[in-house]
């Protein structure tokens, strides 16, 4: 069954669990927990994104995002294709690191914001990295030891979390930590990480009629109303439509618009599909998943392309920056 397209909707409260492909190690050592960190932190900073929760462990990494400023994607593109370079890089190696989407829950805010941050923060002990509470206060790859002043991090949003526990910053800390204690026999909650109860609407003729998404953690009114919400977002969006994309390209290629969505071969057709790869996925912000399906070819296809419609972009400038010229104009009318 394909995968439903993520929920990405700035102001709202989200749970992003990135892991490694195959689920390897994308944390060899703290030099790369370190890399990772510093590129998150200045993210966050650079695309107004608030964050409340966040823990490293050693195949996957949870946090817990607000986007105040834009969309989410936009955070995790930039955090994760620049952690990936870096890694392989720094380790000599090839290929992915990721998984090919990295998963996000909507999340309702006032029944589950602190239940979110206790049980992120206490994903090192649970994973046996740490044996008590006390050692968590100093793990330094986990925001629980930044409330708990053990350490900095730019960009965690310390005092809203701590606000629910006191006014007061020392015993705030204390009451939290007791909180984050107390959710230890509590163990792993599926419905934290997706695929949660279904929520129930109402009775009708004796039946209970549902709102079920495991994108989104939240009663059904609130499941109902992110649907809405999504809907609107998908009208105004500015971007320009794919299919429009694609059919500009081919005039200029000189190809008929339905080959470029065939396994046809040819020159004419391998540049047309490389210069929308590049336009689709980086410029404008499809994912690949999306590019792949329209130009039947693969999400790795997609990355291919894109590097070398980069390159074919500016070996031909003349030639292809009208079309950019169009996104330009797409991206930015009223």
């Amino acid at each position: 069954m394909p995968r439903a397209a993520r929920l990405d909707i700035p102001g709202v409260l989200q749970h992003v669990i990135v892991r490694g492909v195959e689920r390897r190690d994308i944390f060899l050592d703290d030099d790369d927990r370190q890399s990772f960190l510093d590129r998150f932190s200045s993210l966050l900073i650079q695309t107004g994104t608030e964050c409340l929760a966040w823990s490293f462990l050693t195949n996957h990494a949870h946090m817990l995002l607000r986007p105040t400023q834009g969309k989410l994607g936009h955070l995790m593109r930039r955090l994760l294709t620049g952690y990936a370079v870096t890694f392989n890089l720094r380790h000599h190696r090839s290929g992915h690191l990721f998984q090919n989407r990295y998963k996000s829950i909507i999340c309702e805010e006032d029944p589950y914001l602190l239940e979110l941050v206790r049980y992120i923060h206490l994903n090192p002990l649970r994973a046996g990295i740490v044996k008590d509470t006390v050692e968590l206060n100093e793990y330094p790859w986990s925001g629980h030891a930044v409330l708990m002043g053990r350490r900095e991090m730019p960009g965690q949003n310390v005092e809203e979390v701590l606000r629910y526990f006191g006014q007061r910053k020392k015993l705030a800390q204390e009451k939290y930590q007791s909180f984050v204690a107390d959710g230890i026999t509590l163990g792993r909650r599926e419905e934290l990480v997706g695929g949660g109860l279904k929520r129930v609407l109402k009775l009708v003729g004796g039946e209970l009629i549902t709102a079920y998404d495991d994108r989104i953690l939240g009663r059904a009114e609130f499941v109902e109303q992110l649907k809405q919400e999504k809907e609107v977002s998908e009208r105004l969006d500015l971007r320009m439509p794919l299919a429009q994309l694609v059919t500009l390209v081919a005039e200029v290629a000189d190809v008929e618009p339905e080959a470029l969505g065939q396994r046809r071969r040819g020159a004419l057709i391998s540049d047309a599909k490389s210069i929308i790869c590049y336009l689709a996925a980086r410029r404008i912000g499809y994912s690949g998943e999306t590019v792949a399906k329209a130009l039947g070819i693969t999400r790795s296809g997609v990355c291919r392309g894109a590097s070398r419609g980069a390159a074919l972009l500016a070996q031909n400038s003349g030639k292809w920056g009208g079309v950019e010229e169009q996104i330009n104009k797409s991206t930015t009318s009223p």
